[in-house]
């Protein structure tokens, strides 16, 4: 199984908000108060991800040989790393790893110095600090959204 990483056209918003928009619900909305759910929904909508392709954010999506989208990871302004999300049936492969390090890349390129920040969903904390991040505080309460402030420097 060859899996190709690419960057994201705006052609590519449907399919790109259906796998995060799904991944959410699984995994991040459990770990939030309910009244979160439909903050997160609404920022991951086919017209917000539009939106995203289309200004300060670079997208890089993981396809399939069928250019099935099966992973994306966002960067906003190219220090933010906004959205990092595999499938289930493709997690284990070091997608996640691929994904980050291709938009951390196109990043240093575009002039980032050596400085990253997420912010990390309660579960998906350790995939982060095996990439370097460490925390900038703990557990944050944003409009029932709960995340943990996390930094990379210095590479």
């Amino acid at each position: 199984m060859t899996i190709g990483i690419r960057k994201a056209a705006v052609s590519d918003a449907a399919a790109i908000s259906q796998l995060i928009t799904t991944l959410t619900e699984k995994y991040v909305c459990p770990t939030c108060e309910d009244s979160a759910g439909d903050i997160l929904r609404s920022s991951m909508s086919v017209q917000r991800v539009t939106s995203y392709l289309s200004s300060n954010y670079l997208y890089m999506v993981a396809t399939t040989e069928n250019n099935e989208i099966v992973g994306v990871a966002g960067i906003k302004d190219n220090c933010h790393l906004y959205h990092l999300f595999v499938s289930d049936d493709y997690q284990g492969l070091g997608l996640s790893r691929r994904l980050w390090e291709c938009v951390k890349q196109q990043a240093l390129n575009n002039g980032n110095t050596g400085r990253f920040t997420v912010n990390s969903a309660i579960n998906a904390e350790d995939v982060y600090l095996r990439f370097g991040f460490k925390r900038l505080e703990g557990v944050r309460n944003r409009q029932g959204v709960l995340d943990i402030p996390m930094v990379l420097e210095n590479l």
